[in-house]
């Protein structure tokens, strides 16, 4: 992409207020990475930015990647004062399913999310036409992973539409075929 600019690029400061979490967020952090993560914000302030897409007709940045950030600063009025309650947001611009995307990307990447809420996003995908395909690539999973996370679920409709041999038969159909 020969024009191509990344958001961080164009980093910019909103109020807080503005801002809210994803329903879809797979990411946990344990409470002494949290008194760190409140540490080295007090100490450094804040070095990356939140990364948000922006809802028009609702005037609010929605977070991809950044909620502990974001959730430092709620409750801490310390860091609030300080940054006057606004927040640097790098604003990406995509559909909800490669929103969904992004967020389990950057989350992957640092290595921790939660298995139950990973469930749920692939459900959501899932339902949402995201082909397996389509899911593997831009969640950066295999299929074996994608399998058992589907398994987890327990919902019939995550495999519907795939085809699975024949390796085994109902008592029924074996009875009909002995009794013939």
């Amino acid at each position: 992409m020969k024009n191509y600019k990344s958001p961080v690029y164009s980093v910019r400061p909103v109020p807080i207020e503005k801002i809210r979490a994803n329903a879809y967020n797979p990411n946990t952090v344990a409470p002494p990475e949290m008194k760190l993560l409140y540490k080295s914000i007090l100490e450094d302030g804040y070095t990356m930015p939140i990364v948000c897409y922006y809802v028009p007709d609702e005037d609010v940045y929605e977070i991809v990647d950044g909620f502990h950030r974001y959730k430092t600063m709620k409750e801490h009025k310390d860091i609030y004062d300080r940054e006057g309650g606004m927040l640097p947001v790098s604003v990406i611009e995509k559909d909800l399913s490669n929103r969904m995307a992004s967020t389990i990307r950057h989350n992957r990447a640092r290595g921790s999310h939660s298995i139950e809420l990973m469930t749920n996003i692939v459900q959501e995908l899932v339902e949402s036409g995201m082909s397996d395909a389509w899911i593997m690539k831009n969640i950066g999973m295999d299929a074996e992973e994608l399998l058992r996370l589907k398994q987890i679920s327990g919902l019939a409709s995550l495999f519907k539409d795939k085809s699975f041999s024949s390796a085994w038969e109902s008592d029924r159909t074996i009875e009909v075929e002995l009794n013939g």
